[in-house]
């Protein structure tokens, strides 16, 4: 009765999709469970929304989102659905969010009733990767015990490769593989890393990459953009800047691109900027008395100055 009250009530244009799905998973909770399942979701895509940057990634992850709740509605009608094989390749350079992203998803992913749990596994090469035989293939079915009902993270995934056949990160990717099969809509594995040395991962291992049907760019952030994430980060410190420092760190972001194009840590580099910033300020405040409350509060360009002498 609930239910087909819910599809009516749907079809008469009075609840959406996204509504519907959220009663549906929900019944016969309370209706308070359900609004607050509902708002978590909101609120986490605000914070995804908020994110500097990253349109297209954004992008992304909205049609991911939208494919996963429609696919589970067809199901509920007991009509033909996909199933909902959410493996995928993050491809970025250093610093352009990845990892930041992933907890989000998992999150979003279980609040949409896909994961059981939403927390986030996060392990590189050392976390799978053993020196003798055997023990490689139990690191990486613990890793995966422990992203049950969540996402696991591999970062620098390309790493498990870097050995050639006689490599024990050969057997790592085997145990993977046959954990993704055992487990389907268990967990969801994300392989991360830098755009070449992942295409080339990839290409080495042709299998591999049928198992991950879906890849999103991560985009390097423009200058504006890393402007608008370090003011950010001095805001959420409770520090402000004077017009010469906004103008300073302007300069700062462009030299240090320039210094090392190629190895450019995007957001990285912004966080470490910041915080050698606010310990050149700190420096310059320690030997004064009567410090003010405004002047612990502010930046001037000499403490962002510091920030690229050696």
């Amino acid at each position: 009765m609930i239910h087909d009250d819910l599809i009516l009530q749907m079809e008469q244009g009075k609840i959406s999709v996204n509504e519907a799905l959220a009663a549906l998973h929900t019944v016969p909770i309370l209706k308070e469970n359900v609004c607050s399942q509902r708002q978590r979701l909101k609120d986490l895509q605000h914070e995804l929304d908020s994110l500097i940057g990253l349109h297209s990634v954004k992008s992304m992850i909205r049609e991911i989102q939208a494919f996963a709740q429609i696919q589970q509605y067809r199901a509920s009608l007991e009509l033909a659905s996909e199933p909902i094989v959410l493996h995928t390749i993050f491809m970025g350079n250093p610093g352009t969010g990845k990892t930041t992203v992933a907890r989000l998803i998992s999150k979003m992913l279980k609040e949409m009733g896909v994961l059981l749990k939403g927390h986030t596994v996060e392990v590189e090469r050392a976390d799978l990767v053993a020196e003798y035989i055997g023990q490689t293939a139990q690191k990486t079915r613990e890793a995966v015990k422990r992203a049950m009902g969540g996402l696991l993270f591999i970062d620098e995934a390309y790493s498990l490769a870097r050995g050639g056949e006689r490599d024990f990160g050969k057997e790592a990717i085997d145990t993977l593989v046959k954990a993704m099969e055992d487990n389907r809509g268990d967990f969801v594995v994300v392989l991360a890393g830098y755009p070449e040395p992942m295409n080339y991962f990839l290409t080495s291992n042709p299998g591999l990459r049928s198992r991950f049907p879906m890849t999103i760019h991560f985009p390097d952030y423009s200058d504006l953009e890393l402007f608008k994430i370090g003011e950010a980060m001095f805001e959420q410190r409770q520090y402000s800047l004077t017009k010469p420092a906004r103008r300073k760190m302007v300069e700062v972001i462009r030299q240090l691109r320039q210094e090392d194009p190629y190895n450019f840590g995007n957001a990285r580099v912004i966080r470490n900027m910041v915080e050698r910033a606010l310990r050149l300020q700190a420096v310059r405040l320690v030997a004064k008395t009567g410090v003010t409350k405004e002047e612990l509060m502010l930046i001037l360009a000499e403490d962002i100055q510091g920030v690229t002498d050696s």
